[in-house]
């Protein structure tokens, strides 16, 4: 059987590169791409695909929110985290939302493909770093009797972060997350209070700092 995938990438040349890795494969095939998180669980929704590959940095919606969420709506939906982050932290979050693998883009062309093959036997796919950081993580949270630290703010609050480091309004929030502006305003003057910030300028800037969006 061929697996049918869904490509999500802000950038038009990446997708072209990564889809010409893919199709060269006789087993996998591009049936739909997007270029933003939005548009990517949109597009999952329409096409079904068994397996999304999508990228951390993309606008509306990362990469990681938009695994969250076709986790919750597609649970059957395998997921490939493709990125230019050697990052732990990114890492670790993927994990929590239910991708199967993290690949880098740096050595996609000699990982993606084992990597989806992978994910579509339902088998977790690590690069050796990432395997190391496991280890690590788990032996120094054991020693310390740790258990993985609690999120600062709510998944929706970090939505409406993003959003507002990108630089939309109320409005325009309200309407991309189908809620009430009086909601989002109310999201947003929690978020200044939980993280000790006065306004958007230092929104914006926590969520760089947070990889929610590029600097």
């Amino acid at each position: 059987m061929t697996t049918r995938i869904l490509l999500a990438d802000d950038h038009a040349l990446v997708r072209r590169g990564v889809r010409l890795i893919l199709d060269g494969e006789p087993d996998l095939t591009v049936v739909a791409e997007a270029g933003d998180g939005a548009q990517a669980i949109a597009l999952a929704l329409s096409e079904r695909p068994d397996l999304a590959i999508l990228d951390i940095a993309m606008p509306r919606l990362t990469g990681l929110q938009a695994a969250r969420e076709l986790s919750r709506q597609l649970p059957g939906l395998r997921i490939l985290i493709l990125t230019m982050y050697d990052n732990e932290q990114y890492f670790f979050e993927a994990l929590k939302v239910g991708a199967n693998g993290y690949v880098l883009k740096s050595v996609a062309d000699r990982d993606l493909v084992e990597a989806c093959r992978a994910a579509v036997r339902d088998e977790p796919f690590l690069y050796p770093g990432a395997l190391n950081a496991v280890v690590r993580t788990y032996l120094q949270r054991a020693a310390r009797g740790e258990s993985p630290p609690a999120r600062a703010i709510t998944e929706r609050e970090e939505e409406i972060l993003k959003l507002v480091a990108e630089g939309h309004s109320s409005k325009e929030i309200a309407r991309l997350l189908f809620i009430s502006v009086k909601t989002v305003e109310r999201h947003r003057a929690n978020l200044l209070q939980k993280l000790g910030l006065k306004d958007r300028l230092e929104l914006t800037r926590y969520a760089i700092r947070a990889g929610l969006i590029e600097a």
